[in-house]
């Protein structure tokens, strides 16, 4: 299988690429190729590389016919400004693709799966700098080589429609041309680095889009690295989900095994 990686948001050192590319060479031998695109180490600021860069890499990749996987590299910011003339410049060889990432990359993933594609939440080449990362890279390899199981979320049933977003993502897609169809869909939610009222805040304003309220479900993944608030908000990001949940009529299912962190599990977006 060869698999292309491009950066639409943040840059990724060399180094970074050469762990990944050496971890799946020792754990599937030949079965893999994995190959950087150059502008994943590219720096502009804050991204890897500028908005027309990052394009270009993502469409030459998507386009090529050799690559059977499109893998972002990292989130961070960045691949919402690109996700729309990116998938209006995709051909007929992207089709045929599978597109794999999570937080930031979560706006492509959105347009793509809105568009036809197949995509799925999955642990990306820069987790591998997580404690444990080597698991979470191998996950994400295990499931594209072999289908395994165990790499994935093991709420997914194979009946149920399923997506996994990051909160703040799906609530600044919510009413663009980028947001999908998500009726009769579990939806799995995590989030990192943000205050619970801003959790709160983005969980109101995603139940009450009439697209997610047309949901089968919501799961909620981790939450992490919460900042404290002042004064303390008094209520856990489960106890937040379940009260928003219960204001619209969304059935809350419990939780899901995603998030910023190792353990994150893949989640394909409608029926594996």
């Amino acid at each position: 299988m060869r698999i292309g990686v491009v950066a639409p948001a943040n840059r990724l050192l060399p180094e970074t690429a050469e762990s990944a590319i050496a971890l799946a060479r020792a754990r599937f031998g030949d079965r893999a190729e994995i190959v950087f695109h150059p502008q994943c180490f590219l720096s502009s600021g804050h991204f890897a590389g500028d908005d027309d860069a990052r394009a270009a890499a993502f469409l030459a990749f998507a386009n090529d016919p050799t690559f059977d996987v499109l893998w972002m590299a990292r989130g961070g910011y960045g691949s919402g400004r690109i996700a729309e003339r990116v998938i209006a410049g995709l051909t007929g060889a992207a089709k045929s693709k599978s597109y794999l990432g999570y937080s930031d990359c979560g706006f492509l993933l959105a347009g793509l799966y809105r568009a036809g594609y197949r995509v799925a939440h999955a642990p990306v080449p820069a987790d591998i700098l997580r404690k444990g990362g080597d698991e979470a890279v191998a996950r994400t390899l295990s499931y594209l080589l072999d289908g395994a199981r165990d790499a994935i979320d093991p709420s997914v049933d194979g009946k149920t429609k399923t997506a996994a977003f990051n909160v703040i993502v799906l609530n600044n897609i919510v009413g663009t041309p980028l947001e999908p169809d998500l009726a009769g869909h579990v939806l799995m939610l995590e989030e990192v680095s943000e205050y619970l009222y801003a959790l709160d805040r983005a969980l109101q304003h995603l139940t009450l889009n009439p697209n997610i309220r047309r949901v089968a479900g919501i799961r909620l993944g981790r939450v992490s690295k919460v900042p404290d608030n002042d004064p303390p908000f008094e209520q856990t990001p489960e106890q937040i989900a379940q009260h928003w949940c219960a204001q619209s009529g969304i059935a809350y299912l419990g939780r899901a095994d995603i998030g910023h962190d190792a353990g994150n599990k893949v989640v394909p977006f409608g029926l594996i």
